[in-house]
């Protein structure tokens, strides 16, 4: 590999590739189920590794996003400022609810984080 910036890891860097208007991308954190249809990235290396943030960071400076879904249950959390941190003003789902998304989701990434709830459908818009 040659890029010195960006998304280096090669399976995350061509699911974004693969992205359009529309299209969800979830980051979970590791405690999440993940769907059989969706193509999923999973970045888990022990506890707590990667933080969730960090791997939204990067996907932020990556994806163009209309829009946000988080579980209500993180009102009130360390992912509620987090996503607040970051620009994102999610609508609020139950977390059944928000899970039910999970299968109509075009990529997830797996974080490592063990925060309760630290999950967030992104929904990707257009640069322009």
């Amino acid at each position: 590999m040659t890029r010195r910036h960006g998304i280096l890891n090669p399976a995350l860097a061509a699911g974004l590739a693969r992205l359009g208007h529309g299209h969800l991308v979830v980051v979970a954190d590791y405690g999440l189920p993940l769907p059989r249809e969706a193509d999923v990235v999973d970045l888990t290396l022990v506890h707590g590794v990667p933080r969730f943030t960090q791997v939204l960071d990067a996907l932020l400076a990556e994806i163009a996003v209309e829009g946000s879904v988080a579980a209500a249950e993180s009102g009130g959390t360390d992912v509620e400022t987090w996503l607040r941190e970051r620009g994102l003003a999610p609508d609020l789902l139950p977390h059944d609810d928000l899970k039910a998304l999970l299968p109509q989701a075009r990529l997830v990434v797996r974080t490592g984080e063990a925060t309760p709830y630290a999950n967030v459908v992104l929904r990707c818009g257009v640069p322009f």
